[in-house]
């Protein structure tokens, strides 16, 4: 089995890199905006919370040099980047490259330009690297699928021994260090790769005293720290067990207990449920989801231990586990629920998102994976049925035996000759192997494909959820305050390949000075040249206008860098397109100016 799962997590472990889980929802300037001033500060906002690095935010100038900038820091809220820039701006185009971590300890990446003046003739070409280093990653998913196992295994054995109480506690010592161990290696592991994780780096940069330092002060890396000091309690609670067979007191069950409620939260804390919605409660589902996933799994696995062993387990302990996994069924039953809906957020996302079609595919699998219980629940009531009638049966013979053969005075009964036969004892049951054989296949079935739901619900927490991505693109759809006013026109002049469509972008959008970008498209999806296009904005409510945007040929695309809108309000933009010397159309579109 810890074969399989190792190739298995082999094979899922190269598979491409995972979606960050904080989006980019605006900026200021706006990506592809031209402004007529240089900016002092460079605003970056978030769908939510992100940490920054020490190397968060990088601007190269139209010269392909790297600006002097201030440190990056927090602005208005945790979501909101700032940084300073220089005093003076060349005119030309500036590509901005940014790397910040997300609430839920993901690293997320991406680069956007704007230009002073106007754009440059060839803007720099920002090289921005791969999002993550392949052997970084690979490590890092590798131990991370390896810490579900490793905690499944430790917190369901732990729960076995406590609960199901089985006639041979010492077979499960080993499965026990097993767990303990793994898990102590994988968040040493987790703890080192986390710096070079997060910039994106090689495992070398593991060894860098500062970035261990950075992680060590982060909130990942605190939560680490908490499951390390955590393991080595759990470490003398076990020790303490073993010198007691293995049979747990109250105090050591609620202890225990503890310790185990302890550990998930190192999970929640980190991962979706850290961020978004409902925080609290999403924490709360997630410590759940994660404990009764592990009291399920982890104790099949005792499970299929004790039914390979030589000793027959009791049918009580087979029944205690029986009662265990159904209330742990329960538990997940409700706790997915939640936890779908809240990363979800529509019914369009469980078709249409990445984050959708890995939870219908963990669906499935958790589907089978009742049936299999289901099956193992019946063949469990069937044993120890079995196993009670067989007892009674043996205890009845013997009973009978005795009461027809009555010892004599002075030595025992020797049979009469041709006198009556003895009762026959009745015919011996069906052998324990035989049970616990037909046992075997529907709770190694379970196991199974319990290692293949803990390893999609693995790669569910490094997947973008619906949810947070329906919100990062309703956000960049939205047009930002103080960013760029973005506005398409189609246009027919009504005579061959005279249809097309005008790009504009309006900058920043506000009251005073603007700057004004356009590009005509044509019917074949690519740049048109046409002899003229003029753009007029009229405010009807305070009879201002037509004022003339000034646009000028740049070639290639339209511009004005000073257009001047002198009050705020729900403006029309008329916009003129002139594609021969007699053929034209005017479209006009609202617009609103804060």
């Amino acid at each position: 089995m810890l074969l399989g799962a190792v190739l298995v997590l082999l094979v899922l472990g190269g598979a491409g890199t995972a979606s960050a889980h904080a989006a980019l929802s605006g900026t200021d300037p706006a990506d592809g905006s031209v402004v007529s001033t240089a900016p002092r500060q460079l605003t970056l906002t978030y769908t939510e919370s992100v940490g920054l690095l020490a190397d968060s935010v990088r601007v190269l100038g139209p010269d392909g040099r790297r600006l002097e900038l201030g440190d990056a820091e927090h602005a208005g809220g945790s979501s909101k980047v700032r940084v300073t820039l220089p005093r003076s701006l060349d005119q030309g185009t500036y590509t901005v490259a940014w790397r910040v971590v997300s609430a839920d300890s993901h690293p997320v990446s991406g680069a956007f330009t704007f230009s002073v003046g106007k754009p440059s003739p060839t803007p720099v070409a920002l090289d921005t690297g791969p999002t993550e280093d392949p052997a970084t990653a690979a490590l890092h998913k590798m131990a991370r699928y390896l810490a579900y196992l490793a905690v499944a295994l430790l917190i369901g054995t732990a729960v076995f021994l406590a609960v199901c109480r089985p006639p041979d506690p010492a077979a499960l010592r080993r499965p026990l260090l097993t767990g303990w161990w793994t898990l102590l290696a994988t968040t040493v592991a987790l703890l080192l790769l986390r710096a070079p994780y997060e910039t994106g780096e090689g495992p070398a940069a593991a060894l860098d005293a500062d970035a261990l330092s950075r992680t060590l002060t982060g909130r990942p890396g605190l939560a680490l720290l908490a499951r390390l000091a955590l393991l080595l309690l759990a470490a003398a609670l076990l020790l303490r067990q073993s010198r007691r067979g293995h049979r747990w007191a109250r105090a050591d069950a609620v202890a225990g207990g503890a310790l185990a409620v302890g550990l998930a939260l190192t999970w929640a804390a980190a991962e979706h449920a850290s961020a978004g919605i409902q925080v609290p409660l999403a924490m709360t589902s997630s410590v759940l989801h994660l404990l009764a996933t592990a009291v399920w799994l982890g104790g099949l696995a005792a499970l299929l231990i004790t039914l390979f062993r030589e000793q027959m387990p009791s049918p009580a302990t087979v029944i205690r586990f029986s009662r265990l996994a159904f209330a742990s069924v329960t538990v997940l039953v409700v706790t997915g629920v939640y936890q779908s809906w809240r990363g979800l957020g529509s019914w369009d996302a469980l078709t249409g998102s990445p984050y959708g079609r890995l939870l219908v595919l963990k669906l499935a699998a958790v589907t089978l994976l009742l049936a299999a219980a289901a099956l193992s629940r019946r063949w469990t009531v069937r044993a120890a049925t079995t196993a009670a009638t067989a007892a009674t049966a043996a205890t009845a013979a013997e009973t009978a035996v005795r009461e027809k053969v009555p010892e004599p005075v002075g030595g025992p009964a020797l049979p009469p000759v041709g006198g009556p036969d003895l009762p026959e004892a009745p015919p011996p049951p069906p052998p324990a192997d035989d049970h616990r054989r037909a046992l075997r296949r529907p709770v190694l079935a379970e196991v199974g494909l319990g290692v293949v739901v803990l390893v999609i619900t693995t790669v569910l927490t490094g997947t973008l959820p619906g949810r947070a991505e329906a919100e990062a693109a309703a956000a960049a759809a939205a047009p930002p305050t103080g960013g760029t006013l973005s506005v398409t026109v189609p246009f027919d002049v009504g005579t061959p390949g005279g249809k097309g469509k005008v790009e504009i972008g309006l900058a920043p959008g506000r009251v005073g000075d603007n700057s004004l970008q356009a590009v005509v498209i044509g019917p074949d999806g690519g740049l048109s040249a046409v002899p003229e296009l003029k753009v007029t904005f009229t405010l009807p409510a305070q009879d201002i206008g037509p004022l003339d945007a000034g646009l000028t040929d740049q070639g290639g695309y339209w511009a004005n860098s000073f257009v001047k809108l002198p009050l705020a309000g729900t403006w029309t933009m008329k916009v003129t397109v002139r594609v021969s010397d007699i053929d034209q159309v005017s479209v006009e579109r609202r617009v609103e100016v804060r």
